[in-house]
């Protein structure tokens, strides 16, 4: 490269997340000697002084872009970030989740950004919206896949739902799953005791770490909690998040009498200190891309019970280092909990195979930002020459 290259990463929210962990990670670990970087998030999230902090990084923040769907604040955030993009010369525009995605791509599209990259983190339909909303995102996902250069994908099940929907081809994917912080792949920390977090030092815990939204289904959780403190009154339920579903999440608890078998911790930066409290991890999500939060507790060694959706069977091996639970079914996620809990042995051999498989799929930030590096330079090349 004979000057240094503007990229600029768009992410919707900059909450506690896989996706906003692995976008923060991406621009701050690219070289300052060939890029120039900037990144832009909506105005909601929690991450945004850790942004500012980013040696490096220019922060701004997009006031229209919002998760929520408004065709009006939409358009004004697609003509926000089409002028950002035009008054700072972008070369590369990478953008994150779905929202931006859409929204970022077709500003790339307008200011005429010579390569696109988009991560998916999930897509935006799945199999629990209606058939008109579903079909829309699709074609909305197709559309914004023809201003795309390339895709990254953290599953390989998303590079399949992508290309069976007919958004792009199986040559404009590359799999590319997330790095994660060297404490938590070591698998190794100063662990809190469990008094630290509330909890009575004997007490058998589940661990739940998810954002509090529709997605994680996290009703369904607290119902199998029921079934499960039925059988062992003294395990205990700890979730770590928080979003918009708080007050509802908290209610249904209420309403099943188990304020006394669970923590709700809010969102935590410790997490390192944390998953070692765990006895099991579990997750209750109706579609993902690729949970991070199971790869980093099996970091640590601890087994899995989740639902077996989208990426999830890509790390969670049924009855190897976890169990895989048909979605929605509230019994028989709770039965596997029960029977993890009730077998140490059992726990035991699955968080070491799940610690193993954790080792060969993960790896540090620094090959995934090395492996993105080379993407963009692999893009750059053939669009400078046809400028010239």
């Amino acid at each position: 490269m004979t000057r240094t290259r503007n990229v600029l990463h768009i992410i919707t929210t900059l909450e506690l997340g896989g996706a906003q962990k692995s976008a923060l990670s991406l621009i701050c670990g690219l070289d300052p000697a060939i890029y120039k970087k900037y990144l832009v998030s909506g105005p909601e999230g929690r991450l945004h002084h850790e942004a500012r902090q980013l040696p490096g990084v220019v922060f701004d923040i997009a006031p229209c872009l919002r998760r929520a769907v408004s065709p009006w604040r939409d358009c004004a955030a697609v003509w926000w970030l089409a002028r950002y993009m035009r008054t700072r010369r972008i070369d590369i525009v990478h953008t994150h989740s779905s929202k931006a995605g859409i929204v970022g791509r077709l500003a790339a599209r307008i200011a005429g950004v010579p390569v696109v990259v988009h991560t998916i983190h999930g897509w935006s339909f799945n199999a629990y919206q209606k058939f008109l909303p579903r079909r829309a995102y699709v074609f909305l996902e197709r559309r914004a896949g023809r201003w795309t250069s390339k895709f990254i994908a953290v599953s390989q099940s998303d590079i399949t739902k992508g290309v069976q929907n007919g958004i792009g081809t199986r040559g404009d994917y590359v799999l590319a799953r997330y790095g994660v912080d060297k404490p938590i792949l070591s698998g190794a920390a100063e662990a809190y005791r469990k008094e630290d977090l509330g909890i009575g030092a004997s007490r058998p815990v589940v661990g739940v770490v998810a954002c509090f939204k529709a997605q994680k289904n996290l009703t369904d959780m607290i119902d199998a909690a029921s079934i499960v403190v039925r059988a062992i009154p003294e395990a205990m339920f700890v979730f770590v998040g928080d979003g918009g579903q708080r007050a509802l999440l908290e209610r249904r608890i209420a309403r099943n009498k188990l304020e006394n078998n669970f923590r709700l911790l809010g969102w935590r930066e410790d997490m390192d200190r944390i998953f070692p409290g765990f006895d099991i991890a579990a997750l209750s999500s109706l579609w993902e891309g690729l949970p991070i939060t199971l790869l980093e507790a099996m970091c640590f060694g601890k087994p899995v019970v989740a639902y077996g959706v989208d990426g999830i069977p890509e790390i969670v091996k049924n009855n190897e280092n976890g169990f895989l639970v048909r979605p929605g079914n509230v019994e028989e996620l709770a039965a596997k909990m029960i029977e993890l809990l009730l077998d140490k042995e059992l726990r035991e051999r699955f968080g070491r195979a799940g610690k193993k498989l954790a080792a060969i799929l993960l790896t540090d930030k620094d090959p995934m930002v090395a492996r993105v590096s080379e993407i963009y330079t692999a893009l750059l090349r053939p669009a400078e020459d046809a400028a010239k």
